[in-house]
Protein backbone atom coordinates (compact mmCIF):
# COMPACT_ATOMS: atom_id res chain seq x y z
CA UNK A 1 0.00 0.00 0.00
CA UNK A 2 1.39 3.32 -1.11
CA UNK A 3 -0.16 6.32 1.40
CA UNK A 4 0.58 9.78 -0.77
CA UNK A 5 0.14 13.53 0.71
CA UNK A 6 -1.57 15.17 -2.35
CA UNK A 7 -2.85 18.38 -2.85
CA UNK A 8 -5.11 20.38 -5.85
CA UNK A 9 -4.27 23.51 -7.38
CA UNK A 10 -6.35 25.16 -4.23
CA UNK A 11 -3.82 23.95 -2.06
CA UNK A 12 -6.26 21.97 -0.43
CA UNK A 13 -4.05 18.91 1.34
CA UNK A 14 -5.14 15.57 1.33
CA UNK A 15 -4.22 12.02 1.69
CA UNK A 16 -4.55 8.86 -0.97
CA UNK A 17 -3.92 5.29 -0.64
CA UNK A 18 -2.96 3.66 -3.87
CA UNK A 19 -1.50 -0.01 -4.65
CA UNK A 20 1.28 1.32 -6.09
CA UNK A 21 2.91 4.20 -7.39
CA UNK A 22 1.85 3.11 -10.81
CA UNK A 23 -1.91 2.83 -10.28
CA UNK A 24 -1.21 6.57 -8.80
CA UNK A 25 0.05 7.74 -11.90
CA UNK A 26 -2.74 5.90 -13.92
CA UNK A 27 -5.45 6.88 -11.97
CA UNK A 28 -3.96 10.46 -12.32
CA UNK A 29 -3.67 10.51 -15.58
CA UNK A 30 -7.09 9.29 -15.65
CA UNK A 31 -8.61 12.16 -14.07
CA UNK A 32 -9.68 9.94 -11.27
CA UNK A 33 -7.64 11.24 -8.63
CA UNK A 34 -10.03 14.32 -7.09
CA UNK A 35 -9.42 16.54 -3.96
CA UNK A 36 -12.33 15.98 -1.14
CA UNK A 37 -12.91 20.20 -0.84
CA UNK A 38 -13.27 21.24 -4.15
CA UNK A 39 -13.50 18.47 -6.66
CA UNK A 40 -11.09 19.73 -8.42
CA UNK A 41 -8.59 16.66 -10.18
CA UNK A 42 -5.42 18.99 -10.90
CA UNK A 43 -3.44 16.76 -8.12
CA UNK A 44 -0.16 17.11 -7.05
CA UNK A 45 2.05 14.94 -5.09
CA UNK A 46 3.49 16.86 -1.74
CA UNK A 47 6.51 16.00 0.35
CA UNK A 48 5.87 13.08 2.76
CA UNK A 49 8.59 11.24 4.74
CA UNK A 50 8.60 7.53 3.96
CA UNK A 51 7.39 4.64 6.36
CA UNK A 52 10.04 2.26 7.15
CA UNK A 53 9.06 -1.23 8.63
CA UNK A 54 11.90 -1.30 11.72
CA UNK A 55 9.82 -3.81 13.82
CA UNK A 56 12.44 -6.52 13.52
CA UNK A 57 14.86 -4.55 14.84
CA UNK A 58 13.23 -4.25 18.03
CA UNK A 59 12.91 -7.50 18.15
CA UNK A 60 16.42 -8.32 17.75
CA UNK A 61 16.99 -6.04 21.03
CA UNK A 62 18.20 -3.00 18.82
CA UNK A 63 16.55 0.77 18.87
CA UNK A 64 16.36 1.82 15.35
CA UNK A 65 18.37 5.00 14.76
CA UNK A 66 15.97 8.28 14.93
CA UNK A 67 17.01 11.52 12.81
CA UNK A 68 16.71 15.17 14.20
CA UNK A 69 13.04 16.52 13.72
CA UNK A 70 13.88 19.73 11.24
CA UNK A 71 14.20 22.97 12.60
CA UNK A 72 12.17 24.89 10.10
CA UNK A 73 8.77 23.89 8.51
CA UNK A 74 8.90 21.65 5.89
CA UNK A 75 7.46 22.18 2.39
CA UNK A 76 3.81 21.03 2.59
CA UNK A 77 3.55 21.44 6.19
CA UNK A 78 0.02 21.80 6.93
CA UNK A 79 -1.05 25.39 8.65
CA UNK A 80 -1.96 24.51 12.72
CA UNK A 81 -3.91 26.63 14.85
CA UNK A 82 -2.50 27.25 17.88
CA UNK A 83 -4.22 23.98 19.71
CA UNK A 84 -2.36 21.73 17.68
CA UNK A 85 -5.45 21.48 15.11
CA UNK A 86 -5.60 21.46 11.78
CA UNK A 87 -7.17 24.36 10.10
CA UNK A 88 -8.74 22.87 7.03
CA UNK A 89 -9.88 19.55 9.34
CA UNK A 90 -11.62 22.18 11.83
CA UNK A 91 -13.32 23.71 8.60
CA UNK A 92 -14.26 20.52 7.44
CA UNK A 93 -15.72 19.33 10.53
CA UNK A 94 -17.91 22.67 10.86
CA UNK A 95 -19.12 22.51 7.30
CA UNK A 96 -20.67 18.61 8.39
CA UNK A 97 -22.08 20.36 11.08
CA UNK A 98 -23.50 22.64 9.33
CA UNK A 99 -25.03 20.82 6.75
CA UNK A 100 -26.03 17.99 9.47
CA UNK A 101 -28.26 20.39 11.14
CA UNK A 102 -29.51 22.06 8.46
CA UNK A 103 -32.78 21.64 5.81
CA UNK A 104 -31.45 21.88 2.15
CA UNK A 105 -34.21 24.23 0.22
CA UNK A 106 -32.23 24.11 -2.94
CA UNK A 107 -33.01 26.79 -5.24
CA UNK A 108 -35.77 28.11 -3.44
CA UNK A 109 -33.10 29.62 -0.40
CA UNK A 110 -33.77 32.95 -0.69
CA UNK A 111 -37.68 32.25 -0.41
CA UNK A 112 -37.91 30.20 2.16
CA UNK A 113 -35.26 32.58 3.99
CA UNK A 114 -37.59 35.48 3.86
CA UNK A 115 -40.41 33.40 4.81
CA UNK A 116 -38.84 32.13 7.92
CA UNK A 117 -37.93 35.90 8.46
CA UNK A 118 -41.35 37.42 8.04
CA UNK A 119 -42.95 34.33 10.23
CA UNK A 120 -44.55 32.37 7.17
CA UNK A 121 -42.74 29.17 7.86
CA UNK A 122 -41.41 27.64 11.02
CA UNK A 123 -37.70 29.27 11.88
CA UNK A 124 -35.00 26.48 11.77
CA UNK A 125 -31.70 26.37 9.83
CA UNK A 126 -31.85 26.01 6.29
CA UNK A 127 -28.54 25.97 3.82
CA UNK A 128 -29.20 26.19 -0.05
CA UNK A 129 -28.26 28.24 -3.45
CA UNK A 130 -28.66 31.87 -3.88
CA UNK A 131 -27.10 34.78 -6.36
CA UNK A 132 -25.29 37.41 -5.70
CA UNK A 133 -28.29 39.58 -5.92
CA UNK A 134 -30.68 37.28 -3.88
CA UNK A 135 -28.09 37.52 -1.14
CA UNK A 136 -28.05 41.38 -1.37
CA UNK A 137 -31.41 42.13 -1.49
CA UNK A 138 -31.62 39.35 1.96
CA UNK A 139 -29.18 41.63 3.43
CA UNK A 140 -30.99 44.45 2.57
CA UNK A 141 -34.24 43.17 4.08
CA UNK A 142 -31.99 42.54 7.16
CA UNK A 143 -31.75 38.80 6.87
CA UNK A 144 -28.10 37.50 7.46
CA UNK A 145 -27.02 35.00 5.39
CA UNK A 146 -23.68 33.35 5.15
CA UNK A 147 -22.15 31.58 2.18
CA UNK A 148 -20.38 28.17 2.89
CA UNK A 149 -18.50 26.34 0.21
CA UNK A 150 -20.56 23.10 -1.15
CA UNK A 151 -17.66 20.72 -1.90
CA UNK A 152 -19.08 17.82 -4.42
CA UNK A 153 -17.54 15.77 -2.26
CA UNK A 154 -19.71 16.37 0.83
CA UNK A 155 -23.23 15.07 -1.32
CA UNK A 156 -22.15 11.70 -0.39
CA UNK A 157 -20.60 9.85 2.34
CA UNK A 158 -16.93 10.84 3.55
CA UNK A 159 -14.85 8.02 4.30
Amino acid sequence: MLVLNLACRHDHRFEGWFGSAADFESQLERHLVACPICADTNISRMLSAPRLNVSHLRDEGREPRRSEPPTAPTAGAVTKLPDGGNLQAQVWAAIQQVIANTEDVGNRFADEARRIHYGEAEERGIRGQASQSEREELADEGIAVMSLPSPESLKGTIQ
